[in-house]
């Protein structure tokens, strides 16, 4: 399939924002509570150096849940482990709320840990302790009384909703309850940031649906910020309110899911979001648009409208609903009139009914 982006003049405007966001003037005077400055990363192997992160500069706002998206070897675990320092970033500076990282002490950074939780994909339980010893092990660690520890981890395993598995063990518990494990010892900890490095990889839709939904639940019951790492763009949509691509190691395009969903710029980000649109590889027009819905015109008859206004017929080449942080989206392919003055015409109409439009040259 190839896709060749045309921009049109009347498209919506770039929301992106100088940080990646589309702020309001208030919130281009907050802090962010995760500050990335030209950070790079390079390993040293036996076949030479390999440029995992290249000059990646990011804002993440207190109260985000910002997803880090990219193909596999793109570079984004790598640069969520830059967050805690779990590896140490080759140049830059990473900033967590007001503390410059690289400036701290072993000591200091051990400390400023403690408000950085994270939960993996293989989750990392400690397989001879049982559920509510899994969650206890952190508070054991800080020195918290075993009374205080385990009623405070009967709490947290409530809001997991695991409470009777308290005396299980994680042999005995499905993927999915052994990530809902994972989450109540890293609440036990009371952090400030949760990092999720494709948390939801190794479990099957229906439970990484839940589970995003438990980690939406956290994000807005305790205002814990969350960083979601993944290569799925329907993780993205599921939970995030913002985004960034990474591709090669570079910063590839960042902004709100919105925006970048119904205009993305970069390459990567259209490849991500196009992701589906192979099932309609043998029909080609020459004249192609894609266009998305917004929650008003979701709800009228644009395209039938259009084609009784102009008394032409457009081809559906492809159609598909998404769900955007709980918000329903949706998107069509539509193959226009061969006559470029209708065609334009057309365009101009869905501009007109509030609907994002792109045009794909040479689409297959």
């Amino acid at each position: 399939m190839t896709i060749c982006r045309r921009m049109l003049r009347f498209e919506i405007p770039d929301m992106t924002g100088v940080a990646g966001r589309g702020e309001s003037p208030l919130e281009e005077r907050m802090e962010p509570i995760i500050k990335i400055e030209h950070l790079d990363k390079t390993f040293s192997s036996k076949e030479g150096e390999v440029h995992a992160l290249k000059d990646v500069s990011l804002d993440i706002f207190k109260g985000d849940i910002f997803g880090i998206i990219g193909m596999s070897g793109a570079g984004k675990s790598t640069l969520v482990r830059c967050l805690n320092f779990l590896e140490r970033p080759t140049a830059g500076n990473v900033t967590v709320d007001g503390r410059e990282l690289a400036s701290l002490t072993e000591k200091e950074l051990r400390e400023a840990r403690k408000d950085i939780g994270m939960i993996f994909q293989h989750f990392n339980l400690l397989m001879q302790r049982n559920v509510i010893d899994n969650v206890c092990f952190p508070m054991e660690i800080a020195g918290i009384k075993k009374r205080e520890a385990r009623q405070k981890a009967m709490e947290y395993l409530k809001v997991v909703g695991l409470e009777e598995k308290a005396r299980a063990y994680p042999a005995q518990l499905s993927g999915g309850q052994k990530q809902r494990v994972a989450i109540a010892r890293v609440l036990a900890s009371d952090p400030k940031i949760l990092l999720c490095d494709e948390a939801t990889s190794a479990l099957d839709p229906q439970t990484t649906k839940s589970i995003l939904q438990l980690l939406k639940q956290i994000n807005r019951d305790y205002g814990i910020t969350i960083v979601v790492i993944t290569h799925e763009m329907t993780v993205v949509q599921e939970i995030c309110s913002h985004v960034a691509i990474i591709d090669h190691g570079n910063l590839v395009e960042h902004g709100t899911v919105e925006a970048i969903f119904q205009a993305p710029k970069s390459r990567e980000a259209r490849r991500l979001i196009y992701q589906g649109y192979e099932r309609v590889t043998e029909m080609k027009g020459k004249r192609c648009v894609r266009i998305v819905f917004s929650e008003n015109s979701s709800f009228e008859p644009v395209i039938g409208n259009m084609v009784l206004a102009f008394k032409t017929p457009v081809n559906i080449l492809y159609a598909n609903t998404r769900d955007l942080d709980g918000v329903a989206k949706g998107e069509m392919i539509l193959q226009l009139p061969e006559d470029e003055v209708l065609g334009d015409k057309m365009i101009a109409y869905l501009v007109g009914a509030k609907l994002s439009v792109e045009e794909l040259k040479d689409y297959v």
